[in-house]
């Protein structure tokens, strides 16, 4: 399960996406009925981002064990960035609802579940066409 590089890539995306529930990814003031309150913007402020989260984490974190089934594990994959982009979409849409205030340098791990999963998706691609040259050798 561990031998194959992707299975750390998803491993990485999985505990990263777990880590942007603790630190924010925006620090500001929170426009609410006209009235600013310090707060920071991260994976638990809003049920959306919550619910995405969590997902993006389920589909790297169950990716891992689909080590036999490449074509499976290569579609989870394709949905969690789907899902990871999207998160840092919702991000940058939610930063609408703040006066002020600045992204947070804990942002990078946001970025980070998005990267690993392009690195994820670049290992199975390798995996499948080792395996399709060794078919072809038969």
């Amino acid at each position: 399960m561990i031998q194959r590089i992707q299975s750390l890539w998803l491993l990485l995306a999985a505990a990263f996406d777990a880590i942007t529930f603790r630190f924010p990814f925006y620090n500001g003031d929170w426009l609410k009925d006209n009235i600013p309150s310090p707060i920071d913007l991260d994976a638990d402020t809003t049920t959306l981002l919550a619910i995405i989260t969590v997902l993006a984490g389920a589909l790297a974190f169950a990716a891992i064990f689909l080590f036999g089934n490449r074509k499976m594990q290569l579609k989870l994959s394709i949905v969690g960035l789907v899902f990871a982009i999207g998160l840092i979409v919702a991000y940058f849409l939610e930063m609408q609802n703040f006066s002020s205030g600045a992204i947070a340098l804990s942002c990078i791990f946001h970025f980070a579940v998005a990267a690993f999963y392009i690195l994820a998706i670049k290992g199975i691609r390798e995996d499948e066409k080792l395996i399709k040259s060794l078919d072809r050798l038969r």
